[in-house]
């Protein structure tokens, strides 16, 4: 079983990772970019929450958490279509790693009867705290489930999903009853939701050799089991992080980061990209030790790479067809400026930027690898690379979600009133896209087509 010690850095939720994408010298792409422009698009600002979360959204409601003024924690819920607040309750953590950043509310159940689940403060006897489920639109409490330590709660189906007993040696995975939370099935060990439908749910099972593995989502019944070092190479290590994604009728595709364990050639723990068949478990394609790079999409959207060298340096970048792994464009390590960078991307990823802030940058086409003048073209990156750590009462380490900002690559400067960032980034359900500014605001704009995952998920 996985140390329950683990410090997941995860791709899909920490800011500090901007940081360690300085320190990399890397950052990535994405696609999804919106059908119509964001000016003429419905859209709303949200106040009177300090979003620190990712936004969840669906079933006409979007759920984010907040940090009030006085250092606890809040779910916050508002209309989608009108963006006016529904409701709000305390919230809190219990059991969570700080790398994984702020837990979000989970949007389950279905779209006749959603509900909103979170963990809240409540103790009894022994338990730390409580799982509430809340009706979607009122807040109206619909049932709960004591707490000890948790990850939090998932959407998986129409259905919710969590790994509890994190703490322990007892810790497992359990399904529960939109409707009524009772547990439909439980796994032992520690496991996260990386795809799922209505009758199907593929969870990432956390062990010294990590898998994947499809369960029938009513009964739990194994579908299939794939063990992750199949893909990428034996010697995994958790520590170094993880992402998934998927698009309808295509590949999971799946990451795993390497961890560093000392100096030298052989210091790095297995990594890379592979595409798995949801539905059957089988492995459609692997690319061993690329590295995914930041800011980036969901690695079923659009994957830019860097590579890593036999020596174990930094070598250039590389864009794979999450369909097949297979290497559509190249920008050389000799393309990069000597000084210190950013990697940023324009709203269409049709270049590969390097931003270098307050001085004129330097981008390629990512097509044939040529250069594209830099004036006049706005690309985007990280905010900020150092970001403040929250203050939350009881939790120490947690950094909100990481924001992105435009800025004008020949001058290396912030741009204002650049509007919504790209849908890589956002990514977007049922035509919305719903993400945190930089000051902790919440925004939405419908001006995206279906649903696709994001920087940080669906």
């Amino acid at each position: 079983m996985v140390s329950h010690t683990l410090r997941r850095s995860l791709s899909a939720s920490v800011p500090a990772l901007a940081a360690s994408a300085v320190l990399l010298g890397a950052a990535g792409c994405s696609g999804g970019a919106p059908g119509r422009g964001a000016e003429a698009a419905q859209g709303w600002t949200g106040t009177g929450v300090n979003a620190v979360s990712r936004p969840v959204t669906g079933s006409g409601v979007t759920a984010v958490t907040g940090l009030r003024p006085d250092g606890d924690l809040e779910t916050a819920v508002f209309d989608l279509a009108k963006g006016r607040r529904l409701w709000s309750r305390p919230a809190t953590m219990v059991g969570r790693l700080s790398g994984m950043g702020v837990q979000p509310p989970a949007v389950a159940g279905t779209p006749g009867s959603p509900v909103v689940v979170a963990l809240e403060p409540r103790r009894t006897g022994r338990w730390k705290a409580t799982l509430v489920a809340r009706d979607a639109r009122t807040g109206t409490e619909r049932w709960t489930r004591p707490v000890d330590t948790t990850f939090g709660p998932v959407r998986c189906g129409t259905q919710v999903c969590l790994s509890e007993f994190t703490a322990r040696r007892s810790a497992r995975f359990a399904v529960l009853d939109a409707a009524t939370g009772r547990q439909l099935w439980r796994m032992p060990g520690i496991a996260e939701v990386e795809w799922s439908d209505p009758t199907r749910v593929v969870a990432f099972r956390m062990a010294r050799h990590p898998a994947l593995e499809a369960r029938d989502l009513r009964t739990g019944r194994t579908l299939w089991t794939f063990p992750v070092e199949r893909a990428v190479g034996s010697g995994v290590n958790l520590s170094g992080g993880w992402a998934f994604g998927a698009l309808p009728g295509g590949p999971l595709v799946g990451y795993v980061a390497p961890y560093q364990r000392g100096k030298g050639r052989d210091s790095l723990s297995a990594f890379g990209f592979f595409g798995l068949n949801p539905a059957t478990g089988r492995l459609v394609w692997t690319r061993k030790r690329l590295l995914r790079v930041y800011p980036g999409a969901s690695p079923a959207v659009a994957l830019v790479t860097r590579q890593v060298t036999p020596g174990g340096s930094y070598g250039g970048f590389e864009q794979l067809d999450p369909r097949t792994g297979r290497t559509t464009a190249t920008v050389t390590a000799d393309r990069a400026p000597a000084s210190s960078w950013l990697l940023a991307f324009p709203a269409d990823l049709s270049s590969l930027a390097f931003l270098s802030q307050g001085r004129r940058g330097a981008a390629y086409r990512l097509a044939d690898a040529s250069p594209v003048g830099p004036q006049g073209l706005r690309v985007w990156s990280f905010c900020t690379v150092t970001p403040s750590e929250l203050r939350i009462n009881g939790h120490r380490g947690f950094f909100p979600v990481a924001p992105l900002c435009a800025y004008d690559l020949a001058t290396g400067r912030r741009l204002g009133s650049a509007g919504a960032p790209p849908g890589w980034y956002t990514g977007s359900t049922d035509g919305w896209r719903v993400w945190r500014g930089e000051d902790g605001v919440l925004h939405a704009v419908r001006d995206a087509r279906g649903t696709t995952p994001g920087m940080y998920g669906q």
